[in-house]
């Protein structure tokens, strides 16, 4: 598989002092036609990150309008999410429409930490937090932090992928943090099966942000990835599974890299599949973690 990049759709603007800088983990959410609304995570001036918005054509490669302000914010001191809201995708439980997202918290004098936390996506556009404690907490299969949530309904079942910080340091200086896999019946109490995709040390042991899609060929992941050597940034991994359960880790065919200059030219990451029109689209992040705003591919046949 390949994809052909289309370019970057949107670079982010100060609209807000909530949404001064990035445009980071861009969720699409249609609309009607072809249009689609993106919510992203922008930051503040001291990097705590909120979800904005914007509207955009996908066939015309256009944004067709800009939210000026944020529509759900960072939460208060001690809260789960006081640092920072980073989401995840949406799913649907009967009527309702939730989104996961990563929350961040950066106690004094400690290390950050995240907890799965969910909001409601409700008729109007409008965002609210569904309940102020984690979603998904810390537990025994995930003790040290929790990121990066992708939910969908699959058999009868839902499933989720998520990030799980296994250690801060496995000796040369970075972490390990790992994509495990819960399942629930209803979509609100799940059942952790730990592990999902395999990592290797020094090859791919950070990941971030899994994004799958289930087609007859089976079930694909692409993911954001750091292979733990000094100074590599991220990268789009590539993953593969006929059961969904048991993933075989396939990074060189991710089918998309750093762009030879411009503003993804030394990082891709974020990554955001979904199908329109019998077309598989990819939203991503270039430079800076979402500095640079996102962009959009389009896998060739």
């Amino acid at each position: 598989m390949r994809w052909k990049k289309l370019g970057r759709l949107y670079v982010p603007q100060p609209v807000h002092p909530k949404l001064v800088s990035h445009a980071a983990n861009p969720l699409a959410i249609f609309l009607e036609g072809d249009l689609y609304r993106v919510f992203f995570d922008g930051r503040d001036i001291h990097n705590r990150s909120s979800v904005g918005f914007v509207d955009l054509d996908i066939l015309k490669c256009k944004v067709t309008y800009i939210h000026n302000e944020p529509v759900f914010g960072y939460g208060p001191e001690n809260s789960f999410y006081s640092h920072g809201v980073s989401i995840g995708n949406m799913y649907e439980v009967g009527d309702e429409r939730y989104i996961l997202f990563m929350g961040w918290q950066i106690p004094e004098g400690r290390h950050w930490q995240g907890g799965i936390g969910r909001l409601r996506l409700k008729d109007d556009g409008s965002i609210e937090l569904d309940r102020d404690r984690p979603f998904m907490g810390l537990d025994g299969t995930d003790q040290v932090s929790l990121s990066y949530p992708w939910v969908i309904r699959d058999r009868g079942q839902y499933r989720m992928w998520y990030g799980s910080t296994v250690t801060w340091d496995t000796g040369d200086g970075e972490m390990l943090s790992v994509i495990n896999h819960a399942t629930s019946v209803d979509g609100h109490e799940w059942n952790r099966q730990g592990l999902a995709v395999p990592y290797e040390l020094g090859v791919a042991q950070v990941f971030s942000r899994p994004t799958v899609v289930a087609d007859p060929g089976g079930y694909h992941m692409w993911f954001s990835y750091r292979s733990g050597k000094p100074g590599q940034k991220y990268k789009i991994g590539y993953a593969h599974s006929l059961s969904g359960e048991k993933w075989e880790l396939r990074l060189n065919d991710a089918g998309i890299d750093t762009s030879l200059s411009g503003w993804d030219s030394e990082m891709i990451e974020y990554p955001f599949v979904f199908d329109h029109k019998g077309q598989r689209y990819m939203l991503y992040n270039g430079d800076g973690y979402g500095r640079t705003g996102f962009g959009l591919a389009v896998m060739e046949s």
